[in-house]
């Protein structure tokens, strides 16, 4: 193993909402992804999904018991949707993000409303 440049995996590919895999740790992948404009409300059932943003602002919709809300993740910020809740990232800006999540998740959860064609419905892509 070498040592992985995120900046050099992010500018290896253009393509938004289709994430690439830099690493594994255990069962996990490290994955990172370029996102503009909306997902897809979705839920991961069995496991919580960790946000780290990396550069501009991503804003992730949550529908919880009390009700809907917006959490907003300035760059630099970390955030960790738990398993079960129904969530929606946005991002008004291009944004890149690292996603923490076990090894062959979906992008789209286990359940979701009706996917875009902008989005990739992926566990990750491998770094070419």
């Amino acid at each position: 193993m070498e040592p992985i440049s995120l900046s050099d995996a992010l500018s290896s590919f253009t393509e938004r909402w289709s994430p690439r895999i830099v690493t594994a740790v255990n069962d996990y992948d490290v994955r990172v992804a370029k996102v503009e404009g909306e997902h897809v409300w979705h839920v991961h059932a069995h496991t919580d999904e960790f946000f780290l943003v990396l550069g501009g602002e991503l804003h992730i919709g949550l529908r919880e018991p009390a009700g809907e809300r917006t959490v907003v993740l300035p760059k630099g910020s970390v955030f960790t949707v738990p398993r079960g809740t129904e969530h929606k990232p946005y991002a008004p800006v291009p944004t890149e993000i690292l996603v923490f999540e076990p090894t062959g998740t979906l992008t789209v959860g286990d359940r979701h409303d009706e996917v875009p064609g902008h989005v990739d419905v992926t566990t990750g892509h491998a770094l070419s």
